[in-house]
């Protein structure tokens, strides 16, 4: 418990030092205050921001986005993984396309995804869907494959039905790569996301913080910034939380 404490008390002096060294990066005249304003400035201009009608409604279609691809990527991603692990030809066949294809970088494709799809929500989810599945399939081919064929052999042997091998066998077992993986892939769905409204979209978050920094509004885009890391840092804790609550679970 105290160690707990400790860690804890050492990460948040952490982060408090780098707004310190910020602070006064900026307001000693290091860093020119008009491309770094200071991190006070910064957060109070967070809190006006958040006050705004218009911001709050781009948070919204953000987060919308955000959770409709993660909702399509993880089961489609998922049952892809399930099949690979599960089919030697299937593995040995689609493995090494998969590494390939993950390998790329997602951005090169954004271009076809406004041709196909135009500029609107569809092109944003379908760039998250396609920028998170990938590390979805690997990371339930590698889950998968941690199954201990013991624990398998024993329930098959038992006359466990599909249902009960795959609930009181593959789930526990898979469960801490799972949610790792939930953390992983919600970072790239965020990522792909925020990068698509940036590139070409009329509403979201990342709609905004494009447009405060091609207007060179150095405090709206920092604090947009701010407000992005905070999302993601909360969803990270979240999973994390479901990850202890889970913890009891696991074989």
């Amino acid at each position: 418990m105290r160690s707990g404490l400790g860690v804890k008390a050492a990460r948040v002096a952490i982060v408090v030092a780098l707004f310190a060294i910020w602070e006064i990066l900026s307001r000693s005249g290091i860093v020119n205050p008009r491309l770094l304003p200071s991190a006070s400035e910064t957060l109070a201009t967070l809190g006006e921001l958040l006050q705004r009608a218009s911001v709050r409604k781009d948070l919204a279609v953000t987060a919308t986005e955000v959770v409709t691809a993660f909702a399509l990527a993880v089961p489609v991603g998922a049952l892809i993984g399930f099949l690979i692990a599960e089919n030697r030809y299937f593995a040995d066949v689609a493995k090494p396309l998969l590494f390939f294809a993950f390998s790329i970088p997602k951005s090169i494709f954004l271009p076809m995804f406004i041709l196909v799809f135009g500029v609107g929500f569809a092109q944003k989810v379908g760039f998250g869907f396609f920028s998170t599945i990938f590390i979805v399939i690997m990371s339930t081919t590698t889950a998968v494959e941690s199954v201990k064929v013991e624990h398998l052999t024993v329930a098959r042997s038992y006359g466990a039905t599909p249902m009960q091998t795959a609930f009181r066998v593959y789930l526990p077992s898979m469960l801490p790569v799972l949610l790792e993986a939930l953390r992983i892939s919600m970072i790239f769905n965020l990522t792909g996301v925020i990068l698509a409204e940036m590139y070409a979209s009329r509403d979201g978050i990342g709609h905004q913080i494009a447009t405060w920094g091609e207007n060179f509004q150095m405090k709206q885009l920092l604090a947009g910034v701010v407000m992005i890391a905070v999302i993601a840092i909360a969803f990270n804790e979240l999973v994390r939380w479901v990850e202890t609550q889970c913890s009891h679970w696991r074989t």
